[in-house]
């Protein structure tokens, strides 16, 4: 089952310049459950695109849905339908640190559930379970100024998955992390995720990223973003960095580098 269908989605965007055209006719379906990664050259449209499935953005043209239970929705249309009472159809990540700087890092995490109406008890229990996940049980009732950039995304990453949504929304959640925190992270969204199997749409310029975290890869072109190919990536779970120097491994990741050159090389001729 779908849990997510665009097809020939579009956007644009007036701008004192003319109309900037971020999206061009792309289509995507992601299953139930899946962990689907979106790779292109900057500029592509990958976050305006989860930004229109999340609901912050409308698409211009194009049809975009995603699946309620049994239902199918134009997420515009219900982005706050579950602002309270029941599970929220999505929740997204940033590659900012966009954690609350006046809240401790348990009224951070607790905040959607607030938001939803959960009982106080019932939302800090919750809230403090996840932290202990994402190994911050320490630090509960720190301010995010007292703790690191890894640690900051740690309980953005905490938050999302706390307020339990049917869609998991990233977008390049480590990407401003050092290549150190960023493999240690890799390895703890891979253990959170084995344990929900949420549906996850995960936007990211890393292949290497794309192959260890997801269950397909889907490429897009240089602005306007459109569809240029797919990978499904066969490779066992559960993973972890040890599935990074297996062969199959190697070999995706350089078809899937020499699908991506030519759009990556044309996005770096357009901004110069």
């Amino acid at each position: 089952m779908f849990k997510i269908i665009a097809e020939s989605v579009a956007k644009s965007f007036p701008t004192s310049r003319g109309v900037v055209h971020a999206l061009r006719d792309f289509s995507l379906e992601a299953r139930e459950g899946e962990f689907l990664c979106l790779v292109g050259p900057s500029g592509c449209g990958k976050s305006t695109f989860l930004r229109i499935v999340a609901g912050l953005v409308p698409a211009t043209s194009g049809r975009l849905e995603v699946r309620r239970g049994g239902t199918l929705e134009d997420p515009s249309t219900t982005a706050g339908a579950a602002a309270t009472g029941g599970r929220p159809l999505t929740a997204m990540v940033f590659q900012e640190y966009a954690v609350f700087p006046w809240k401790t890092v348990l009224e951070n995490v607790a905040f959607g559930l607030r938001m939803r109406g959960v009982p106080r008890a019932e939302r800090l229990a919750i809230a403090m379970s996840w932290i202990e996940r994402v190994g911050l049980r320490r630090f509960a009732h720190h301010y995010p100024s007292q703790l690191s950039g890894g640690m900051r995304q740690r309980v953005g990453i905490a938050r999302a998955l706390a307020n339990d949504p049917e869609i998991l929304l990233m977008d390049e959640p480590l990407g401003a992390l050092d290549a150190q925190t960023r493999t240690v992270l890799q390895e703890e969204l891979l253990r959170l995720w084995e344990g929900s199997r949420q549906t996850v749409l995960y936007v990211t310029h890393s292949i290497e990223e794309a192959l260890l975290l997801g269950d397909r890869v889907v490429l897009m072109t240089a602005h306007p973003g459109t569809n240029k190919a797919a990978f499904e990536v066969p490779l066992p779970r559960p993973r972890s960095l040890r599935t990074t120097t297996e062969p199959e491994f190697g070999r995706l990741s350089l078809a899937i580098w020499e699908a991506l050159r030519d759009e990556v090389r044309r996005a770096l001729e357009e901004q110069g």
